[in-house]
């Protein structure tokens, strides 16, 4: 009923190439490097604690999380989750993976307005999509223009936090790269290029997940036109 070659050509497709290209650069960057040993010789955790101990970023507890790449920062506990794999391999990956995480929490400890930005839509943006889509589907079902128009305001909140958390991440790993640099982590240009390239990889991850949210939301806002 809702079938619409469009949402394939416009929307699906475009976000599937985008999506596997992304995981591609991401897999291929970490295989990569995962397999290069820094030239400090340190674990992710050894690394983390030299930017602990050398920057201004402080009071950041360290925990290991099962998985591979399932790294993260909890701003609700300043906390840097490291996977098993960083945490215990001197790897250039695991190094950038780390400072990554760290420009989180320094974000978070200076107020970074980008960050505070996202943090306050993360609430809404919990039930935002389920009740966004249920709006759109129930409007379009029983030719509801108002519940449908307000479906797409609530599904542009999850594209509005989507969107803020591509230059988050970028400056994230910004940050992550000058915390290696202070703290004397950098010993071979080879392994700020291979951070760096680790990092770029993950930022198109997040790329892809905004380009597809953003195409949904520009082809729901296209079907209520069309419908008016």
């Amino acid at each position: 009923m809702f079938f619409d070659p469009s949402y394939l050509l416009f929307v699906a497709l475009p976000a599937l190439v985008l999506s596997l290209i992304a995981q591609l650069f991401v897999r291929s960057a970490y295989a990569k490097w995962g397999n290069v040993r820094n030239g400090v010789n340190m674990t992710g955790v050894q690394v983390a604690e030299r930017i602990l101990n050398r920057t201004n970023v402080h009071g950041v507890g360290l925990e290991g999380v099962p998985g591979e790449l399932t790294d993260h920062y909890d701003p609700r506990t300043h906390t840097v989750r490291i996977s098993q794999a960083n945490a215990t391999q001197p790897t250039v990956a695991a190094m950038a993976v780390v400072a990554h995480e760290l420009g989180h929490a320094q974000q978070h400890q200076e107020g970074s307005f980008l960050i505070q930005m996202r943090n306050f839509l993360v609430p809404a943006v919990q039930l935002s999509p389920t009740i966004g889509y249920a709006m759109i589907i129930f409007g379009l079902m029983l030719n509801f223009t108002g519940l449908f128009w307000l479906g797409i305001l609530a599904f542009g909140l999850m594209v509005v936090f989507m969107v803020l958390t591509l230059p988050v991440e970028i400056d994230a790993s910004m940050r992550g790269l000058r915390l290696l640099r202070e703290s004397g982590l950098i010993t071979v240009e080879s392994d700020y290029s291979g951070a760096r390239n680790v990092l770029t990889a993950a930022a198109l991850t997040y790329f892809a997940a905004a380009i597809q949210a953003v195409l949904q939301l520009l082809y729901f806002i296209s079907l209520g036109s069309r419908r008016d």
